[in-house]
């Protein structure tokens, strides 16, 4: 994993709650960022002084804003502090700021581990957001590790404390998985983490007497939460671990797919495919007993055509469910290519896609760029090193207007062509 260097200091700004003091928002962030984006995209070469200081001012006005929102995620109001989490949200999420954060690491952490103890509901979910954005941008590093240290044992009570709110649970199920997946250097963090999420989405497991658990919607997100960071987790576990899985899950996980819960149902189906992966990545001749089953399970699920299921519901269920049917009967996997400026990630396993899916909950639509230029990111999905385009090489990259309006046209006509085809055998047999 690459390691987060350090930058010269920066002078700490205050925040004293006077009334003439005000607040940095959302839009005051991504007026800031993205400012401070186009001016770097547009400095090609080093003649252009203007444009160079025009940059260096706005990253600095940037850090002013943020080291404000550092300071107000400690005041008194409820609102001001859900504000400040909200913009270190946006911020984190939609730049790369590992030089700034990593000498107010150890602020930051006291600040997230106040709202996460004193807030409520929303401000703890969105801290325990902004604490998995900050080990995202820390990266494994020692100042990762000291994040994860410091705010692990919070994020496990909230998220196993039945009396907190369900959101705020949610997302320290999603938290806990990535800052342990990023910034765990012990078997016993690793360890630990899996068994507090095992806890939880067991708990939609068929009982003993064969009947199916019945929980409310919002818990049924919990449980799939906590599946799916527990499968992520499960990506970096050495194959001892995997064969303790295997005969404690394998058997299990197919009664989820009998929950009414669609996200929760997929969860499983995806879990159970990585499973299968991870078994047979270790013994090629992995032969599961209740494969036959299984399979009627999935192909069932795959093409279910139920009028009580919404419509968008049963088209993402048989799209998935496709997938994981063909790889475990087949051993293949769905390939899928994510572009983003002019590379592209690969996803070819379910390992990988898992992984990838994990990172675009939390990042949003700021995944593309960390991805160009987070080494962290760049590392695990084995990209390189960040690329270093000037203007000219970007703009020498990009279709033009006109270019995708050709394209889009002709893709226009193929489909057109294709569908109208199919639609004459239909014509025939009918």
């Amino acid at each position: 994993m690459p390691k987060t260097r350090g930058r010269a200091g920066h002078k700490k700004g205050g925040w004293n709650g006077a009334k003439g003091e005000t607040l940095a928002s959302d839009d005051d962030l991504s007026e800031v960022f993205s400012h401070y984006s186009s001016a770097s995209e547009t400095t090609s070469v080093p003649e252009e002084g203007n444009e160079t200081v025009d940059e260096q001012m706005a990253q600095e006005e940037a850090e002013d804003k943020l080291k404000e929102c550092i300071d107000n995620t400690m005041d008194k109001r409820a609102k001001t502090r859900l504000n400040a989490l909200e913009s270190l949200k946006l911020a984190f999420s939609s730049k790369i700021l590992s030089d700034f954060l990593v000498e107010r690491r150890v602020t930051l952490s006291d600040c997230l581990e106040r709202c996460l103890k004193k807030g409520k509901g929303e401000e703890q979910a969105i801290a325990a957001t902004v604490t998995a954005l900050l080990c995202i941008q820390l990266g494994s590093c020692k100042e990762g590790e000291d994040v994860f240290k410091i705010l692990k044992s919070v994020l496990i009570n909230i998220f196993t404390d039945k009396s907190t709110s369900l959101a705020a649970r949610h997302s320290c199920a999603t938290a806990l998985g990535m800052c342990c997946y990023i910034a765990a250097n012990e078997a016993e963090d690793l360890a630990s983490c899996l068994t507090c999420l095992e806890s939880v989405f067991s708990a939609s497991y068929i009982k003993g007497d064969g009947s199916v658990p019945s929980h409310n919607s919002q818990t049924q997100v919990l449980h799939c939460n906590a599946l799916q960071s527990w499968s992520l987790l499960v990506t970096i576990c050495p194959p001892s671990k995997i064969q303790k899985f295997l005969e404690n899950h394998l058997p299990k996980l197919p009664g989820l797919l009998c929950s009414d819960n669609v996200t929760l149902r997929i969860a499983a189906g995806e879990a159970i495919a990585l499973l299968f992966e991870l078994a047979r990545k270790t013994d090629q001749e992995f032969l599961y007993e209740g494969t036959d089953q299984l399979c009627e399970k999935l192909k069932a699920l795959a093409t279910d055509s139920n009028k009580y299921r919404a419509k968008t519901d049963r088209r993402k269920q048989r799209s998935i469910f496709r997938d994981v049917m063909r790889s475990i009967e087949d051993g293949e996997c769905l390939e899928e290519t994510i572009k983003f400026g002019i590379e592209c990630l690969y996803i070819d396993s379910w390992v990988r896609r898992r992984t990838y899916d994990a990172f675009k909950e939390i990042l949003g639509s700021g995944v593309r760029h960390h991805l160009q230029h987070n080494e962290l990111l760049r590392d695990i999905f084995e990209l390189g090193p960040p690329l270093m385009l000037d203007a000219a090489a970007i703009r020498a990259n990009k279709i033009s207007r006109f270019e995708k309006h050709l394209y889009n046209s002709a893709a226009f006509k193929a489909r057109t062509k294709a569908r109208n085809k199919v639609r004459d055998k239909r014509a025939d047999v009918l």
